[in-house]
C-alpha cells in the first residue's frame, strides 16, 4: 500500500494506491463506496460489481461526487490508472477517504460485470 502526498496549487493531497489484493480486501467493506470513474460507454463494457459510474472528463463530475457520502471511504478506479488519480485527487481535496486501484482495472484479477 502506498499513500500519495503531492502539493498542488497549495493543497495537500493525501489518498491510497492499492494493487489487486488490497483494493480486493477494501471493497469487500460494505461502507467503501466503490466508483468507476470511465465513460459511461467504458462502464457498460465491463466493470467490478458494485460500482457507480461517475465519468471524472465529465463537467459535472465535482457535483455528482458531491452526492457520496463523506463518512464512508470512497474506492476509485479507471482503465489504467490516470482518471482514477485525478478523481482520487478531487475527492481527497473534499474531504473523503480514498483508495485508488493500482493500474485500473486493465490489470484487476478480481469479478466484473460484463455484458
Amino acid at each position: 500500500m502506498s499513500t500519495i502526498l503531492s502539493s498542488l496549487f497549495g493543497t495537500n493531497v493525501n489518498y491510497e494506491i492499492l494493487n489487486n489484493e488490497e483494493f480486493a480486501k477494501v471493497i469487500t467493506d460494505k461502507t467503501v463506496q466503490l466508483v468507476d470513474v470511465r465513460t459511461p460507454d467504458e462502464f457498460n463494457e465491463v466493470h467490478i460489481p458494485g460500482a457507480v459510474n461517475i465519468d471524472v472528463k465529465n463537467s459535472d463530475f465535482p457535483v455528482e461526487a458531491e452526492k457520496l457520502d463523506k463518512e464512508r471511504p470512497v474506492a476509485v478506479y479507471c482503465r489504467s490508472g490516470a482518471r482514477s488519480k485525478i478523481a482520487a485527487k478531487i475527492l481527497a481535496d473534499k474531504g473523503y477517504k480514498v483508495y485508488d486501484l493500482d493500474k485500473g482495472i486493465m490489470n484487476w484479477d478480481g469479478a466484473k460485470v460484463t455484458p
